[in-house]
């Protein structure tokens, strides 16, 4: 497992110490499940966006519930495995809520990222993140990369053998 996966108990101490150090705290979430080139940049746009990057992975029971059966393709240890490989990627967690809102409460990063798929008066994490003073940043990304678009090929590719 790598060090920089971690509870949300611990995360929650790692942020406060950031921040009493000065720093920008910078969250994103989603399912990741088949890590792709649109992950990458996006997360690489994030990063930049703060002087720390956490990534909230959600569990495979969430994705399940989120995109139906049979995903996740990838478990959720797995994904976060290979998140927490990303250089951009300061730390991960997992969290199995159908929505980031209580994990966010907890965590309080200035800066909360969505992908530009989003718009932000459709987010239901703005407001709380803007309760208590953090900020919510969309339009990162990248088209035609995405992981539903990826299966699709190639599920398609390997029909047609």
């Amino acid at each position: 497992m790598s060090k920089k996966i971690h509870t949300r108990e611990e995360l929650a101490k790692i942020i406060r110490q950031a921040q009493s150090e000065g720093k920008k705290v910078a969250t994103t979430n989603g399912c990741f499940d088949v890590l792709h080139i649109g992950h990458v940049r996006y997360l690489q746009a994030a990063r930049k966006l703060g002087d720390m990057l956490i990534v909230a992975v959600n569990s495979d029971s969430s994705v399940r519930a989120l995109k139906g059966e049979p995903r996740p393709l990838v478990p959720e240890d797995e994904r976060a495995e290979m998140l927490a490989a990303l250089e951009c990627v300061d730390y991960v967690t997992i969290f199995s809520e159908l929505d980031p809102i209580a994990l966010l409460l907890e965590l309080k990063p200035d800066i909360h990222v969505k992908g530009g798929d989003y718009k932000l008066e459709q987010l239901i994490e703005r407001e709380a993140v803007e309760s208590y003073g953090g900020r919510v940043v969309v339009g990162f990304n990248v088209p035609g990369k995405s992981t539903t678009d990826l299966i699709k090929k190639i599920v398609e590719g390997y029909m047609h053998r």
